[in-house]
């Protein structure tokens, strides 16, 4: 196996081991495709349609753009069971090769999956929940550290811990997330044991992501200190920008505030919105990591994983012994 072809490209059928987190109401047809044709693996995430025909149909439009595999996240936190099997039927009706899991245990769902031909990769964010995913039968496991964007552990562990924990145990593909960005970051999470990585927030300032120019233009004037936890103290650890409106939700979680009293706050069509328009970027919740930081431009998918594949092989050859 060399830096570039792993267990990860193999199982998946893809040039590069890299894959972009699926990120909701953002991570659509377009961009999806983007992403498998160059060269890594595009997610569509399930949770942002509402039917089973938009879901056909978002899948349809991927297949018309990229005749390369791409996947489609599942997530099993706080959704309707009847809902998320609904979900898994379509994909399984699909063909999709390869379906990501997150939230809750896969387990019951990793039979069903695996018999129809399907790569199972469950997202988590802790060592002991990779090994349960294992134990499940899951055919990768992807660990997304604490500096990462959307829900985090609440064990507070970053990338660079719990990489190398989990390699020494897991006996399956091993991908690293939460503040891997670049090229850089592509040859730590390798030297750290992982076979491949996840990319979320960098590519939210992508030409093909379906994000505004408002937003895209917020995210390259962040740094890394502008992001922040929400929703700790109703178990939904989220982590996000540090705008006005994630202050005042922090706020009002320190006076006592319920999941549902949060839940107008926090709802995801305030971030659909202001994703598809540009307006109220002050008024929504937006999900972004440490690595937001890093971002100085907005550019294309792929030059972006170009970029990556290229610097990463130069700082490969720089490091080799003589």
């Amino acid at each position: 196996m060399s830096m570039f072809k792993t267990r990860v490209t193999e199982l998946l059928g893809i040039e590069y081991p890299i894959i972009a987190g699926a990120m909701g109401y953002i991570s659509l047809s377009e961009f999806t495709a983007a992403v498998s044709n160059a060269g890594g693996l595009g997610l569509l995430p399930a949770t942002t349609f509402q039917t089973d025909e938009e879901l056909r149909q978002e899948i349809e439009k991927t297949r018309s753009l990229t005749d390369k595999p791409f996947g489609v996240n599942v997530g099993l936190t706080a959704r309707d069971p009847e809902r998320i099997n609904r979900d898994i039927n379509v994909l399984i009706d699909e063909k999709i090769p390869v379906v990501e899991t997150a939230g809750h245990s896969p387990q019951p769902y990793v039979r069903s999956l695996k018999e129809a031909g399907i790569k199972v990769m469950h997202k988590v964010g802790t060592v002991r929940h990779a090994q349960a995913a294992e134990r499940y039968g899951a055919d990768l496991v992807s660990i997304i550290g604490f500096e990462g964007e959307g829900h985090t552990s609440a064990d507070e562990v970053t990338t660079f811990i719990l990489i190398p924990l989990a390699a020494n145990i897991l006996k399956v593909p091993l991908i690293a997330g939460g503040g891997i960005g670049n090229a850089r970051g592509f040859v730590a999470a390798r030297a750290l044991g992982a076979e491949g990585i996840m990319i979320g927030t960098r590519f939210m300032a992508t030409h093909e992501c379906a994000t505004h120019p408002n937003l895209k233009q917020l995210l390259i004037q962040f740094t890394e200190t502008d992001t922040m936890l929400s929703q700790l103290d109703v178990y939904r650890t989220h982590r996000v920008l540090r705008t006005p409106h994630a202050e005042r939700i922090a706020e009002m979680e320190r006076k006592g505030a319920s999941t549902e009293d949060l839940l107008p706050m926090t709802s995801g069509q305030r971030f659909k919105h202001a994703a598809e328009t540009g307006e109220g970027l002050d008024e929504a919740l937006i999900g972004a990591g440490q690595v937001v930081g890093l971002i100085s431009a907005v550019v294309s998918v792929k030059e972006l994983i170009d970029g990556i594949v290229t610097g990463a092989r130069a700082i490969y050859g720089g490091l080799k012994p003589d």
